[in-house]
Protein backbone atom coordinates (compact mmCIF):
# COMPACT_ATOMS: atom_id res chain seq x y z
CA UNK A 1 0.00 0.00 0.00
CA UNK A 2 1.30 3.56 -1.04
CA UNK A 3 1.82 6.01 1.66
CA UNK A 4 1.70 9.94 0.46
CA UNK A 5 1.53 13.21 2.50
CA UNK A 6 -0.15 14.88 -0.46
CA UNK A 7 -3.70 14.57 -1.21
CA UNK A 8 -7.43 14.38 0.67
CA UNK A 9 -8.26 12.38 3.34
CA UNK A 10 -11.13 10.95 4.18
CA UNK A 11 -12.16 8.85 6.25
CA UNK A 12 -11.12 5.43 4.54
CA UNK A 13 -7.49 6.82 3.55
CA UNK A 14 -7.41 8.21 6.78
CA UNK A 15 -8.23 4.64 8.29
CA UNK A 16 -6.02 2.62 5.96
CA UNK A 17 -2.99 5.07 6.81
CA UNK A 18 -2.97 5.11 10.45
CA UNK A 19 -3.30 1.41 10.21
CA UNK A 20 0.17 0.21 10.27
CA UNK A 21 1.32 2.96 12.98
CA UNK A 22 -1.90 1.26 14.90
CA UNK A 23 -0.73 -1.73 14.65
CA UNK A 24 3.18 -0.69 15.64
CA UNK A 25 1.86 0.48 18.61
CA UNK A 26 -0.20 -2.01 19.11
CA UNK A 27 2.27 -4.67 19.03
CA UNK A 28 4.52 -2.66 20.73
CA UNK A 29 2.24 -2.11 24.18
CA UNK A 30 1.66 -5.69 23.99
CA UNK A 31 4.89 -7.00 24.00
CA UNK A 32 5.50 -4.94 27.35
CA UNK A 33 2.25 -6.44 28.65
CA UNK A 34 4.03 -9.83 27.72
CA UNK A 35 7.01 -8.26 29.97
CA UNK A 36 4.01 -8.20 33.04
CA UNK A 37 2.79 -11.33 32.58
CA UNK A 38 5.73 -13.22 32.33
CA UNK A 39 6.93 -11.39 35.78
CA UNK A 40 3.81 -11.18 37.52
CA UNK A 41 3.07 -15.39 36.84
CA UNK A 42 6.82 -16.63 37.16
CA UNK A 43 8.67 -14.24 39.33
CA UNK A 44 6.15 -12.57 41.74
CA UNK A 45 4.13 -9.86 43.16
CA UNK A 46 6.68 -7.88 44.39
CA UNK A 47 9.00 -8.19 41.40
CA UNK A 48 5.80 -7.05 39.41
CA UNK A 49 5.16 -4.01 41.73
CA UNK A 50 8.75 -3.34 41.74
CA UNK A 51 9.12 -3.21 37.89
CA UNK A 52 6.15 -1.08 37.29
CA UNK A 53 7.29 1.31 40.69
CA UNK A 54 11.15 1.79 38.64
CA UNK A 55 9.43 1.81 35.20
CA UNK A 56 7.99 5.78 35.30
CA UNK A 57 11.53 6.93 36.10
CA UNK A 58 13.36 4.94 32.87
CA UNK A 59 10.48 6.38 30.74
CA UNK A 60 10.86 10.22 31.90
CA UNK A 61 14.16 9.43 30.33
CA UNK A 62 13.75 7.16 27.53
CA UNK A 63 10.71 9.80 26.62
CA UNK A 64 13.08 12.54 25.35
CA UNK A 65 13.51 10.24 22.67
CA UNK A 66 9.79 10.86 21.19
CA UNK A 67 9.93 14.56 22.16
CA UNK A 68 13.02 15.07 19.49
CA UNK A 69 10.93 12.48 17.50
CA UNK A 70 7.08 13.49 17.24
CA UNK A 71 8.06 17.76 17.13
CA UNK A 72 11.39 16.75 14.60
CA UNK A 73 8.68 14.55 12.40
CA UNK A 74 6.43 17.32 12.19
CA UNK A 75 8.97 19.98 11.23
CA UNK A 76 10.52 17.92 8.65
CA UNK A 77 7.06 17.30 7.16
CA UNK A 78 6.29 21.16 6.94
CA UNK A 79 9.75 20.96 4.98
CA UNK A 80 8.61 18.85 2.46
CA UNK A 81 5.33 20.49 2.46
CA UNK A 82 7.63 23.16 1.46
CA UNK A 83 9.80 21.17 -1.17
CA UNK A 84 12.86 21.71 0.84
CA UNK A 85 13.71 17.84 0.79
CA UNK A 86 17.50 18.37 1.12
CA UNK A 87 16.69 20.76 4.75
CA UNK A 88 14.43 18.28 5.31
CA UNK A 89 16.55 15.15 5.53
CA UNK A 90 19.92 17.43 7.03
CA UNK A 91 17.04 18.24 10.32
CA UNK A 92 16.24 14.60 10.50
CA UNK A 93 19.81 13.31 10.23
CA UNK A 94 20.92 15.99 12.73
CA UNK A 95 17.94 14.94 15.50
CA UNK A 96 18.64 10.98 15.20
CA UNK A 97 22.33 11.86 16.04
CA UNK A 98 21.17 14.24 18.82
CA UNK A 99 19.09 11.61 20.82
CA UNK A 100 22.20 8.96 20.35
CA UNK A 101 24.00 11.31 22.42
CA UNK A 102 21.45 12.39 24.49
CA UNK A 103 21.18 8.77 25.56
CA UNK A 104 24.38 8.30 26.17
CA UNK A 105 24.54 11.44 28.56
CA UNK A 106 21.96 9.73 30.90
CA UNK A 107 23.13 6.29 30.55
CA UNK A 108 25.93 6.50 33.82
CA UNK A 109 24.21 8.70 36.16
CA UNK A 110 21.50 6.88 35.74
CA UNK A 111 23.51 4.10 36.35
CA UNK A 112 25.20 5.27 39.69
CA UNK A 113 21.71 6.97 41.36
CA UNK A 114 19.64 3.61 40.60
CA UNK A 115 19.14 2.67 44.16
CA UNK A 116 18.48 6.32 45.58
CA UNK A 117 15.80 6.35 43.25
CA UNK A 118 14.09 3.05 43.98
CA UNK A 119 13.95 4.42 47.81
CA UNK A 120 12.24 7.75 46.42
CA UNK A 121 9.88 6.47 44.23
CA UNK A 122 8.90 4.54 47.58
CA UNK A 123 10.33 1.47 47.58
CA UNK A 124 11.73 -0.59 50.45
CA UNK A 125 13.56 -4.21 51.79
CA UNK A 126 13.21 -6.41 48.89
CA UNK A 127 11.42 -4.20 46.13
CA UNK A 128 14.56 -2.24 46.13
CA UNK A 129 16.74 -4.76 44.80
CA UNK A 130 14.08 -6.14 42.50
CA UNK A 131 13.91 -2.29 41.58
CA UNK A 132 17.96 -1.66 41.12
CA UNK A 133 18.71 -4.72 39.15
CA UNK A 134 15.62 -3.63 36.52
CA UNK A 135 16.70 -0.43 36.43
CA UNK A 136 20.03 -0.31 35.77
CA UNK A 137 19.16 -3.23 33.00
CA UNK A 138 17.41 -0.54 31.12
CA UNK A 139 20.02 2.19 31.71
CA UNK A 140 22.28 0.14 29.57
CA UNK A 141 19.97 -0.31 26.65
CA UNK A 142 18.69 3.17 26.94
CA UNK A 143 20.48 4.62 23.25
CA UNK A 144 18.21 1.48 21.57
CA UNK A 145 15.19 2.50 23.63
CA UNK A 146 15.52 6.37 23.04
CA UNK A 147 16.46 5.62 19.50
CA UNK A 148 13.37 3.11 18.93
CA UNK A 149 10.85 6.17 20.19
CA UNK A 150 12.42 8.70 17.99
CA UNK A 151 12.16 6.33 14.78
CA UNK A 152 8.27 6.00 15.17
CA UNK A 153 7.59 9.18 14.43
CA UNK A 154 9.43 9.26 11.78
CA UNK A 155 7.74 6.19 9.83
CA UNK A 156 4.85 8.11 8.67
CA UNK A 157 6.84 11.00 7.00
CA UNK A 158 9.54 8.68 5.62
CA UNK A 159 5.87 7.25 3.61
CA UNK A 160 7.19 4.10 4.82
CA UNK A 161 4.67 2.85 8.16
CA UNK A 162 4.80 -0.44 7.07
CA UNK A 163 8.50 -0.54 8.16
CA UNK A 164 7.55 0.57 11.43
CA UNK A 165 4.82 -2.16 11.32
CA UNK A 166 7.51 -5.31 10.39
CA UNK A 167 9.95 -3.82 12.92
CA UNK A 168 7.53 -3.69 15.75
CA UNK A 169 6.26 -7.27 15.44
CA UNK A 170 9.94 -7.84 14.87
CA UNK A 171 11.02 -6.12 18.31
CA UNK A 172 7.89 -8.30 19.91
CA UNK A 173 8.74 -11.79 18.77
CA UNK A 174 12.24 -10.85 20.35
CA UNK A 175 11.16 -9.92 23.70
CA UNK A 176 8.79 -12.78 24.16
CA UNK A 177 11.12 -15.24 23.19
CA UNK A 178 13.83 -13.87 25.24
CA UNK A 179 11.23 -13.34 27.77
CA UNK A 180 10.29 -17.29 27.72
CA UNK A 181 13.83 -17.99 27.77
CA UNK A 182 15.42 -15.80 30.50
CA UNK A 183 12.90 -15.69 33.03
CA UNK A 184 11.25 -19.20 32.29
CA UNK A 185 14.89 -21.33 31.37
CA UNK A 186 17.71 -19.57 32.38
CA UNK A 187 15.39 -18.32 35.73
CA UNK A 188 16.89 -15.23 35.46
CA UNK A 189 13.87 -13.28 37.13
CA UNK A 190 13.18 -9.87 36.63
CA UNK A 191 17.22 -9.37 35.06
CA UNK A 192 15.77 -11.59 32.35
CA UNK A 193 12.46 -9.30 31.75
CA UNK A 194 14.80 -6.84 31.78
CA UNK A 195 17.51 -7.82 29.41
CA UNK A 196 14.68 -9.14 26.81
CA UNK A 197 13.31 -5.75 26.94
CA UNK A 198 16.17 -3.65 26.42
CA UNK A 199 17.42 -6.15 23.29
CA UNK A 200 14.06 -6.03 21.46
CA UNK A 201 14.51 -2.27 21.81
CA UNK A 202 17.91 -2.49 20.11
CA UNK A 203 16.43 -4.46 17.37
CA UNK A 204 13.74 -1.42 16.84
CA UNK A 205 16.65 1.71 17.42
CA UNK A 206 19.53 0.32 15.48
CA UNK A 207 18.03 -1.27 12.45
CA UNK A 208 16.46 1.68 11.12
CA UNK A 209 19.48 3.67 12.06
CA UNK A 210 20.92 1.54 9.51
CA UNK A 211 18.24 1.27 7.03
CA UNK A 212 17.94 4.90 6.65
CA UNK A 213 21.69 5.07 6.30
CA UNK A 214 21.68 2.26 3.13
CA UNK A 215 21.69 2.22 -0.07
CA UNK A 216 18.51 0.20 0.57
CA UNK A 217 16.39 3.47 1.65
CA UNK A 218 13.93 4.03 -1.08
CA UNK A 219 12.12 6.43 0.78
CA UNK A 220 11.93 10.10 0.75
CA UNK A 221 13.51 10.51 4.26
CA UNK A 222 17.71 9.76 4.66
CA UNK A 223 20.70 10.36 7.01
CA UNK A 224 22.81 12.64 5.21
CA UNK A 225 25.90 14.85 6.58
CA UNK A 226 24.46 17.06 8.74
CA UNK A 227 25.66 20.04 11.09
CA UNK A 228 24.42 20.55 14.45
CA UNK A 229 21.54 23.86 14.10
CA UNK A 230 20.61 25.22 17.23
CA UNK A 231 17.70 26.30 15.76
CA UNK A 232 16.08 23.63 14.01
CA UNK A 233 16.61 21.52 17.15
CA UNK A 234 15.46 23.85 19.56
CA UNK A 235 12.22 24.16 17.30
CA UNK A 236 11.70 20.32 16.87
CA UNK A 237 12.06 20.09 20.71
CA UNK A 238 10.31 23.05 21.66
CA UNK A 239 7.49 21.31 19.02
CA UNK A 240 7.93 17.84 20.92
CA UNK A 241 7.56 19.29 23.84
CA UNK A 242 4.14 18.32 24.59
CA UNK A 243 4.39 14.74 23.53
CA UNK A 244 7.40 14.87 25.88
CA UNK A 245 5.13 17.18 28.81
CA UNK A 246 2.24 14.35 28.25
CA UNK A 247 4.65 11.56 28.89
CA UNK A 248 6.40 12.98 31.56
CA UNK A 249 3.25 13.85 33.39
CA UNK A 250 1.67 10.58 32.71
CA UNK A 251 4.53 8.75 34.53
CA UNK A 252 4.96 11.89 37.69
CA UNK A 253 1.38 10.63 37.85
CA UNK A 254 2.27 7.10 37.70
CA UNK A 255 5.01 7.70 40.94
CA UNK A 256 2.29 9.70 42.60
CA UNK A 257 -0.26 6.41 41.93
CA UNK A 258 2.24 3.87 43.03
CA UNK A 259 2.85 6.55 46.27
CA UNK A 260 -1.23 6.78 47.28
CA UNK A 261 -1.58 2.67 46.46
CA UNK A 262 1.55 1.99 48.46
CA UNK A 263 -0.05 3.99 51.73
CA UNK A 264 -3.52 2.60 51.13
CA UNK A 265 -3.55 -0.94 49.76
CA UNK A 266 0.11 -1.80 49.73
CA UNK A 267 1.89 -4.34 47.25
CA UNK A 268 -1.77 -5.38 45.42
CA UNK A 269 -2.84 -1.65 45.00
CA UNK A 270 0.55 -1.59 43.03
CA UNK A 271 0.10 -4.64 41.28
CA UNK A 272 -3.92 -4.03 40.66
CA UNK A 273 -2.90 -0.34 38.99
CA UNK A 274 0.13 -1.95 37.11
CA UNK A 275 -1.86 -4.77 35.27
CA UNK A 276 -4.59 -1.29 34.52
CA UNK A 277 -1.83 -0.10 33.18
CA UNK A 278 -0.84 -2.50 31.01
CA UNK A 279 -4.10 -3.62 29.83
CA UNK A 280 -5.09 0.82 29.23
CA UNK A 281 -2.03 0.78 27.20
CA UNK A 282 -3.16 -1.24 24.78
CA UNK A 283 -6.05 0.74 23.82
CA UNK A 284 -4.15 3.97 24.13
CA UNK A 285 -2.06 2.39 21.94
CA UNK A 286 -4.71 2.78 18.57
CA UNK A 287 -5.03 6.75 19.87
CA UNK A 288 -1.03 7.25 19.76
CA UNK A 289 -0.72 4.90 16.94
CA UNK A 290 -3.59 7.34 14.94
CA UNK A 291 -1.54 10.40 16.17
CA UNK A 292 1.31 9.58 14.93
CA UNK A 293 -0.11 9.04 11.56
CA UNK A 294 -1.89 11.88 11.57
CA UNK A 295 0.11 14.54 12.48
CA UNK A 296 2.52 14.35 9.70
CA UNK A 297 0.09 15.15 7.30
CA UNK A 298 -0.99 18.00 9.08
CA UNK A 299 1.93 19.06 9.09
CA UNK A 300 2.45 19.10 5.58
CA UNK A 301 -1.07 20.39 4.72
CA UNK A 302 -0.12 23.68 7.07
CA UNK A 303 3.25 23.99 5.60
CA UNK A 304 1.29 23.87 2.06
CA UNK A 305 -1.30 25.73 3.52
CA UNK A 306 -4.13 24.08 2.52
CA UNK A 307 -6.29 24.98 5.07
CA UNK A 308 -9.66 23.42 3.58
CA UNK A 309 -7.92 19.80 4.12
CA UNK A 310 -7.12 20.75 7.65
CA UNK A 311 -11.05 21.66 8.28
CA UNK A 312 -11.42 18.37 6.95
CA UNK A 313 -8.81 16.69 8.66
CA UNK A 314 -10.28 17.93 11.63
CA UNK A 315 -13.54 17.01 11.40
CA UNK A 316 -13.11 13.58 10.13
CA UNK A 317 -10.57 12.88 13.18
CA UNK A 318 -12.96 13.61 15.91
CA UNK A 319 -15.79 11.18 14.25
CA UNK A 320 -12.94 8.58 13.85
CA UNK A 321 -11.91 8.69 17.50
CA UNK A 322 -15.30 9.10 19.29
CA UNK A 323 -16.68 6.26 17.36
CA UNK A 324 -12.99 4.06 18.00
CA UNK A 325 -13.68 5.70 22.05
CA UNK A 326 -16.96 4.06 22.22
CA UNK A 327 -15.98 0.84 20.77
CA UNK A 328 -12.79 0.57 23.63
CA UNK A 329 -15.07 1.28 26.58
CA UNK A 330 -17.58 -0.80 26.14
CA UNK A 331 -14.86 -3.60 24.96
CA UNK A 332 -13.07 -2.61 28.32
CA UNK A 333 -15.91 -3.14 30.37
CA UNK A 334 -17.22 -6.29 28.83
CA UNK A 335 -13.28 -8.27 29.47
CA UNK A 336 -12.04 -6.58 32.69
CA UNK A 337 -12.70 -9.91 34.62
CA UNK A 338 -10.83 -11.87 31.99
CA UNK A 339 -7.95 -9.27 32.16
CA UNK A 340 -7.77 -9.86 35.67
CA UNK A 341 -7.42 -13.26 35.73
CA UNK A 342 -5.08 -13.22 33.13
CA UNK A 343 -2.56 -11.23 35.00
CA UNK A 344 -3.51 -12.26 38.80
CA UNK A 345 -5.50 -15.19 38.59
CA UNK A 346 -3.23 -16.55 41.25
CA UNK A 347 -4.80 -14.56 43.94
CA UNK A 348 -8.69 -13.99 44.03
CA UNK A 349 -8.55 -10.86 46.28
CA UNK A 350 -6.05 -9.13 43.86
CA UNK A 351 -8.04 -10.23 40.92
CA UNK A 352 -11.47 -8.99 42.08
CA UNK A 353 -9.28 -5.57 43.32
CA UNK A 354 -7.91 -5.38 39.79
CA UNK A 355 -11.26 -5.92 38.22
CA UNK A 356 -13.10 -3.32 39.51
CA UNK A 357 -10.17 -1.05 39.07
CA UNK A 358 -10.24 -2.07 35.20
CA UNK A 359 -14.18 -1.47 35.48
CA UNK A 360 -13.95 1.99 36.69
CA UNK A 361 -10.49 3.62 35.10
CA UNK A 362 -11.60 2.84 31.23
CA UNK A 363 -14.67 4.77 31.14
CA UNK A 364 -12.41 7.33 30.48
CA UNK A 365 -11.74 5.94 26.93
CA UNK A 366 -14.96 7.26 25.41
CA UNK A 367 -13.34 11.09 25.10
CA UNK A 368 -10.13 10.42 26.08
CA UNK A 369 -9.05 9.95 22.39
CA UNK A 370 -10.15 13.53 21.61
CA UNK A 371 -7.53 15.00 24.23
CA UNK A 372 -4.78 12.77 22.94
CA UNK A 373 -5.58 14.41 19.86
CA UNK A 374 -5.77 17.60 20.30
CA UNK A 375 -2.38 17.61 21.56
CA UNK A 376 -0.90 16.25 18.42
CA UNK A 377 -3.11 18.46 16.45
CA UNK A 378 -1.28 21.17 18.00
CA UNK A 379 1.97 19.69 17.66
CA UNK A 380 1.41 19.15 13.84
CA UNK A 381 0.36 22.78 13.11
CA UNK A 382 4.08 23.58 14.76
CA UNK A 383 2.22 25.09 18.10
CA UNK A 384 4.38 23.33 20.89
CA UNK A 385 3.19 25.60 23.46
CA UNK A 386 -0.40 24.98 23.49
CA UNK A 387 0.31 21.48 22.84
CA UNK A 388 2.30 21.06 25.91
CA UNK A 389 -0.39 23.05 27.92
CA UNK A 390 -2.73 20.59 26.92
CA UNK A 391 -0.94 17.41 28.05
CA UNK A 392 0.47 19.77 30.98
CA UNK A 393 -3.25 20.31 32.26
CA UNK A 394 -4.88 17.16 31.28
CA UNK A 395 -2.31 14.92 33.56
CA UNK A 396 -0.62 17.70 36.26
CA UNK A 397 -2.94 20.03 36.55
CA UNK A 398 -6.49 17.28 37.03
CA UNK A 399 -5.39 14.01 36.92
CA UNK A 400 -3.07 14.67 39.96
CA UNK A 401 -5.13 17.03 41.95
CA UNK A 402 -8.17 14.49 41.34
CA UNK A 403 -6.14 11.36 42.40
CA UNK A 404 -5.42 13.30 46.00
CA UNK A 405 -8.71 14.86 46.50
CA UNK A 406 -11.09 12.09 44.99
CA UNK A 407 -10.06 9.47 47.60
CA UNK A 408 -10.76 12.36 50.44
CA UNK A 409 -14.28 11.85 49.56
CA UNK A 410 -15.22 8.24 47.65
CA UNK A 411 -11.97 6.33 49.48
CA UNK A 412 -10.00 3.94 47.31
CA UNK A 413 -12.48 4.16 44.35
CA UNK A 414 -11.12 8.03 44.18
CA UNK A 415 -7.78 6.92 42.88
CA UNK A 416 -9.17 4.76 40.04
CA UNK A 417 -11.45 7.38 38.86
CA UNK A 418 -9.65 10.43 38.92
CA UNK A 419 -9.01 9.84 35.25
CA UNK A 420 -12.62 9.87 34.26
CA UNK A 421 -12.72 13.37 36.17
CA UNK A 422 -9.70 14.56 34.13
CA UNK A 423 -10.46 13.45 31.05
CA UNK A 424 -13.47 15.42 31.23
CA UNK A 425 -12.03 18.16 32.33
CA UNK A 426 -9.53 18.39 29.43
CA UNK A 427 -12.54 17.66 26.86
CA UNK A 428 -13.72 21.13 27.54
CA UNK A 429 -10.78 22.38 27.34
CA UNK A 430 -9.77 21.20 24.39
CA UNK A 431 -13.18 21.80 22.80
CA UNK A 432 -12.66 26.05 23.85
CA UNK A 433 -8.87 25.83 22.42
CA UNK A 434 -9.69 24.34 19.04
CA UNK A 435 -12.41 26.51 18.68
CA UNK A 436 -9.92 30.03 19.64
CA UNK A 437 -7.29 29.11 17.53
CA UNK A 438 -9.36 28.39 14.61
CA UNK A 439 -8.94 31.94 12.65
CA UNK A 440 -5.09 31.71 13.36
CA UNK A 441 -4.51 28.81 11.46
CA UNK A 442 -7.35 29.29 8.45
CA UNK A 443 -9.29 25.87 9.52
Amino acid sequence: MEIALNGHYGYRRLIRSSVPSIIMMLVGSIYSVVDGLFVSNFVGTTAFAALNVIWPAIMIIGALGLMVGTGGSALVSMKMGQRETLQANRIFSMLIRFTLLLSLAFMIPLLLLMEPLARVLGAEGEMVRQCVIYGRICAVGLPGFMLQMCFQSFYMTAEKPQLGTALSIACAATNMVLDALFIIVFDWGLAGAAAASMLACCVGGFYPLWYFSSRRNRSSLRMVPARFEKKALSRACSNGLSEYVGNISFNILAICYNLQLLKMMGENGVAAYSVLLYYGYIFAAVFIGYNIAVTPVIGYNYGSENTDELRSLLRHSVVLLLSMGFLMTLVSELSAGPAARLFVGYDPELTELTRHAIRLYMLSFFIAGINLFTSAWFTGLGNGKVSAIVSFIRNLVFELGFVFLLPLVLGADGIWLAVDAADLCCLILCVTLIRRYRKSYGY
